[in-house]
């Protein structure tokens, strides 16, 4: 994926522009305009859901091993069909295994031509592409277009032999995220791509077999879905007149929310708005017009660090939504796993709850709520707290304490979308009021998948004094139940400090992170090396009670001090 294309368009948007688009040699084709759309787009349906094997075949060193997952195996591939997927993304990155000359290592085209073999014998589809090669060296077609093109086309010309007679459930996709360096602009990236994919195509067709009518996945520049992106790609769709031609985009979600910065910690109106305007673009462009959509990659950008990046009831929230929106637009989707979902050899999800929200909205829609968070200060007395429900076209069915209902009038009441916890209920389920959560009820509703809430006693944390380096610095903080959502940063004068100071609240994980375990909150050399010496910095703790603390930090040099006061 491409994390940097996803801050730039997010943050600033892209420059619209007029831009000619190569089409490329066509080929005649004889079939009616129904029955094109209707072969490809049974075929991309088909493929739904799919999965993304990361981080092995694409890895960029010299082995499948070389970004720490282990290599693939047979029995991996029986699990992820066993899972549900229907198809497979198999990233693929040639350039460690290309001569001076753009020969492929034979054995690595061995390894790849093996892995397709193993998962067409299972029955399901398999695309394999040029993935990580778009940004080492294709992206340099600007200043060095034929050395770049007769690359790429040596390339696709071996794979195009290579995998000319296997079978139609194989699918080639021209190149991965396409991005180029020091161009003139967006029209002539967009001409350039065209050049790309309209070679790739040109050279998969002439290579005959079953080349002559396979499925070829064709992205937009950056594989995003900003208007003038899918408009060019839409034009040389349509110039090609092929029967077997598919679009891709990617999606990681709406910026804020997906690395969790500027304050988008909750998946909100804006958040679903940005992920619905997306798919309304790729629909009405594409598939409206029979030209089928495989959502190549899709997942949040947090997760590049790790899955706690972003809340789990929100994340839980965006994936709902993402599987039911797709599904009305007949987008195809692709889950990206580069080995933090589903594990390569305990074949175990690391997040189940995560798994099951996913592969239920495959099929229908499930209930939520504005929140899986329910805080009791241990300091006041317990009250009634009332959550609102997301129904999604469900309705609400009873609450459950484990395998214990909650009686309806006494422990909770529903009016419309409300949903009221009565004080009697929560005093009994606190019980001896320890700091953190304190039971675990569960919202049923009449199809999907449940919905948590976590019935949590806190009260405000407490920070302490501390030194230390810009390498290393480590808050005391006695959480007592509470849990942080975000930090804002200000100078003395009001103006933002950190990285990213066009917004105060910093991005989380990457500048600061809580360590429950240890007792800590960590400031990151990343937001520790932004701020300017001597300079007294003002930060604020927003946790998810509702519950703000402030703290004070001042760089000098190396050296880091914080106080409470």
């Amino acid at each position: 994926m491409s994390r940097l294309f996803v801050q730039r368009r997010s943050m600033i948007g892209l420059v619209v522009a007029a831009a000619a688009v190569l089409v490329g040699s066509l080929m005649p084709v004889a079939a009616s305009a129904d029955v094109r759309a209707r072969s490809a787009m049974d075929q991309v349906a088909a493929m739904q859901p799919g999965w993304n094997l990361g981080n092995t075949l694409d890895s960029t060193g010299a082995d499948e091993t070389s970004w720490g997952n282990p290599r693939i195996t047979e029995a991996l591939l029986d699990n992820v069909k066993a899972q549900g997927f229907k198809s497979i993304r198999l990233p693929v990155t040639w350039s460690a295994h290309l001569a001076p000359d753009g020969t492929i290592e034979a054995a690595y085209l061995d390894r790849v031509k093996e892995v397709v073999r193993w998962t067409l014998a299972r029955d399901l589809y398999v695309m394999i592409n040029v993935h990580h090669d778009s940004w080492q060296w294709i992206n340099a077609m600007p200043s060095d277009r034929t050395g770049v093109l007769n690359r790429f086309n040596a390339v696709w010309t071996q794979l195009a032999a290579a995998f000319r007679d296997f079978g139609s459930k194989l699918t080639l996709e021209s190149v991965n995220e396409p991005q180029f360096a020091g161009s003139s602009g967006q029209a002539q990236e967009i001409q350039l791509l065209g050049e790309l994919n309209a070679s790739f195509r040109d050279i998969v067709r002439r290579s005959g077999g079953n080349n002559a009518g396979r499925l070829l996945i064709l992205p937009t520049l950056h594989t995003s879905a900003d208007q003038p992106l899918i408009d060019a790609l839409a034009t040389q769709i349509r110039g090609f007149n092929d029967p077997n031609l598919a679009a891709t985009v990617h999606y990681y979600g709406y910026w804020p929310f997906s690395v969790n910065i500027a304050g988008g910690t909750r998946y909100d109106a804006t958040a679903q708005n940005d992920l619905t305007g997306y798919f309304d673009r790729v629909y009405n462009a594409f598939v409206a017009k029979g030209v089928p959509v495989i959502l190549g990659e899709y997942g949040l950008l947090g997760f590049d660090r790790h899955t706690g990046t972003i809340e789990q009831g929100e994340k839980l929230k965006f994936f709902e939504h993402l599987g039911y929106y797709a599904r009305t637009k007949k987008i195809t989707t692709m889950l990206w796993d580069n080995g933090q979902h589903l594990g390569r050899t305990s074949f175990r999800w690391s997040d189940p709850e995560l798994y099951a929200q996913i592969k239920s909205s495959w099929t229908t829609r499930s209930g939520t709520a504005f929140t899986d968070q329910v805080f009791s200060a241990k300091s006041s007395a317990i009250t009634a707290k009332t959550i609102t429900l997301n129904l999604n076209g469900t309705s609400f069915q009873g609450l459950w304490h484990g395998d214990t209902a909650l009686v309806s009038g006494r422990d909770y009441t529903v009016a419309g979308d409300r949903l009221t916890l009565t004080a009697q209920a929560l005093t009994r389920l606190s019980g001896s009021r320890q700091y953190g959560t304190n039971a675990v009820l569960t919202a049923r509703f009449s199809r999907g998948v449940p919905w948590k809430l976590h019935v949590i006693t806190y009260d405000q944390p407490v920070l302490s004094n501390a030194s230390g380096t810009t390498a290393s610095f480590a808050i005391p903080t006695t959480f007592r139940g509470d849990l942080l959502a975000t930090m804002e940063a200000k100078y003395a004068d009001g103006t933002n400090a950190g990285p990213n100071d066009w917004t105060s609240f910093k991005e989380y994980d990457r500048t600061f992170a809580p360590d429950y375990s240890s007792g800590t909150t960590l400031l990151r050399p990343d937001f520790l090396n932004a701020v300017r010496d001597n300079a007294r910095v003002t930060l604020t703790f927003h946790y998810w009670s509702g519950t703000k603390v402030t703290y004070y930090i001042t760089k000098s040099g190396n050296t880091v001090t914080g106080a409470i006061a």
